[in-house]
């Protein structure tokens, strides 16, 4: 019996971050034409998706920060794809257009933050995320400690 996400069976296909980084890559024609075949149909992609597929696209095929948020924009505006928490994952995508580093930006867009959450304050030991994010517009940010690590 085949089991589908939350209980349903909805005719949507999740996927998982190597279908998309094929999507994306075209790196293996037999996999990149059956990802493509994938989104011809409905589509959700999970936040961890798009994270996973990010440090892929960032660390292996060295794709720079505002070319993954490219990228991601365009599969996103595929008119059968649905993503969890858009509007999170849409203004991370404008922040790592602005310099921040996708899985930063979208820490910082998701859930109880800044963006969301009215005088809610991001507090990291990583300087180079607060100064990314304050160059990016983001006003509510903290370094807290002595702002040494980078993790």
């Amino acid at each position: 019996m085949r089991r589908s996400l939350g209980g349903c069976d909805c005719g949507m296909n999740a996927v998982d971050s190597n279908v998309l980084v094929r999507l994306l890559t075209a790196d293996d024609a037999r996999q990149s034409a059956a990802a493509q075949v994938v989104f011809r149909g409905r589509v959700w992609i999970a936040k961890t998706v798009l994270l996973e597929a990010a440090w892929v696209l960032g660390k292996v095929y060295e794709f720079e920060d505002g070319a993954i948020a490219q990228a991601f924009r365009k599969v996103l505006g595929l008119p059968a794809v649905t993503v969890e928490d858009e509007e999170g994952v849409l203004a991370a995508l404008g922040l790592a257009e602005g310099g921040m580093e996708f899985a930063d930006a979208l820490h910082l867009c998701s859930g109880p933050n800044v963006h969301q959450t009215q005088g809610a304050t991001f507090v990291s030991f990583d300087r180079k995320l607060v100064q990314r994010a304050r160059q990016a517009g983001v006003a509510n940010m903290e370094l807290t400690g002595d702002g040494g690590t980078a993790a």
